[in-house]
């Protein structure tokens, strides 16, 4: 069999196993009837008729697990959201890296500070960020906690959205306090007044089967990176991996002959691939085959990873040689993890210019080749946070460890995500023309 990548040198492997056995007899996290009508979302997406964000965590923490924390990660893609059909009349599908980011693929076993070696951090579900001889070693009961976490995350999402929290009539509860006084705030609230004076008109008028109707709501799903492939097997039902709804396979696991590959080659979720520049034009074309055999809509999505540098050369190649092979798939585009920087200081990070001009390049290529650009993928937090530089309020090197809390990549702060926001909002109308990109 083939060496699985990416995975944990667990030094009890009996207990391991255990566990694993154990979270086979948990509730599922997700329903399959929840993953079909993501895939009928998506299908749509296809035909233009609606837009993805998918956004949160670059990893999910047993530390930073609370209710006020999880709804701010929640309000920030409302509001995103909001701005975005606001301003296109696009209907949205909003999917979080949510309930289940917990373990992360590491570019290195290993990690060495001094004269000390230890294994690298591989996310909450399996170690400790601390650098301790002890609490580095990977862990299989922490699979345990990372599903409870997962479990009472999706506990509360579902009780939001039957709670009408994600319905367009709550638009102002989605506010925030810290964006009031902000350029960005105003902005914000300008849209948030006209979409509130449409809901009083419509409610005094009577009128029904108005876009901004009482049973407009933004349905919200969830996606994680597929990496521990025995804890995915764990939530099988029949064809569906009812971990997510969504999963993902990265840049460092998405080989044609990968063992993620062939996993996810026989699920009925929608799948993605992380596509970074080190890929072969010509494997793009069989792992599409691989786990798409039937050629069904909407059933993959292609999240290009290229970086700023990149993509102008790589992105027209990969999509020119799908649609030869009249590919059924859904470009996305995550203009942060091809980005990633070391500050001066020292600080992983990322330049908010570099990022919008990735994001720009995508939405013009995507128009010079007649193909929708589906959606858009981020790492960000609703948080104030100051981890990727620049943005409407400038952070510099300097300001980085004001508030730089990320366990593993920068995340766009909270406005810093809006101001993404009316930047695509303004992609999606004009199609890139007469939008310059910025220099820094």
């Amino acid at each position: 069999m083939t060496k699985i990548l990416q995975q944990p040198e667990w030094p009890n492997q009996k207990q391991y196993f255990k566990i694993i056995q154990e979270i086979k007899h948990y509730p599922q996290l997700v329903y399959p009837n929840e993953i079909n009508n993501l895939k009928s979302e998506l299908k749509d997406v296809a035909k233009g008729k609606k837009f993805i964000i998918q956004g949160g965590d670059c990893a999910e923490t047993f530390k930073n697990f609370s209710q006020n924390m999880i709804q701010n990660k929640l309000k920030i893609l409302l509001q995103m959201s909001a701005i975005i059909q606001y301003s296109t009349k696009l209907k949205i599908v909003n999917i979080g890296r949510i309930a289940g980011q917990y373990i992360k693929p590491r570019t290195h076993s290993y990690e060495t500070r001094g004269n000390l070696t230890l294994p690298s951090y591989r996310g909450d579900g399996v170690n400790s960020i601390d650098f301790d001889k002890v609490k580095r070693q990977p862990n299989p009961k922490r699979l345990i906690q990372a599903y409870h976490q997962s479990a009472s995350t999706m506990n509360l999402i579902r009780s939001l959205i039957m709670n009408g929290f994600t319905d367009i009539n709550q638009i102002q509860s989605w506010n925030r306090d810290l964006l009031n006084n902000s350029p960005l705030g105003v902005k914000y609230k300008t849209i948030v007044d006209n979409i509130t004076s449409m809901l009083d008109f419509i409610q005094e008028s009577g009128l029904v089967n108005n876009q901004y109707g009482e049973s407009d709501s933004f349905n919200l799903y969830t996606s994680h990176e597929a990496i521990l492939l025995d804890y995915e097997k764990a939530f099988m039902d029949n064809n569906f991996c009812c971990s997510a709804h969504m999963l993902w396979v990265g840049d460092r696991t998405r080989t044609v002959d990968s063992e993620h590959i062939n996993f996810i080659s026989n699920l009925d979720n929608p799948i993605a691939i992380k596509i970074g520049p080190t890929i072969k034009i010509d494997d793009i074309c069989r792992i599409y085959e691989k786990i798409n055999s039937t050629n069904e809509s909407g059933k993959v999505l292609f999240i290009s990873r290229l970086g700023e540098k990149n993509i102008e050369n790589i992105l027209p190649k990969l999509i020119s040689k799908m649609k030869y092979y009249g590919s059924e798939l859904l470009w996305i585009c995550d203009p942060m993890h091809g980005n990633t920087i070391t500050a001066k200081n020292g600080y992983k990070t990322r330049n908010f210019n570099t990022i919008i001009n990735e994001l720009m390049s995508f939405f013009q290529i995507c128009d010079a080749e007649s193909i929708t650009a589906s959606g858009v993928h981020f790492e960000l937090t609703g948080e104030n946070v100051t981890e990727c530089l620049g943005g409407i309020n400038n952070i510099r090197d300097v300001d980085l460890d004001q508030r730089y809390e990320t366990t593993c990549d920068p995340r766009l702060n909270n406005e810093q995500s809006l101001e993404i926001a009316f930047l695509i909002a303004k992609l999606l109308k004009e199609k890139g023309e007469g939008i310059e990109k910025t220099t820094y």
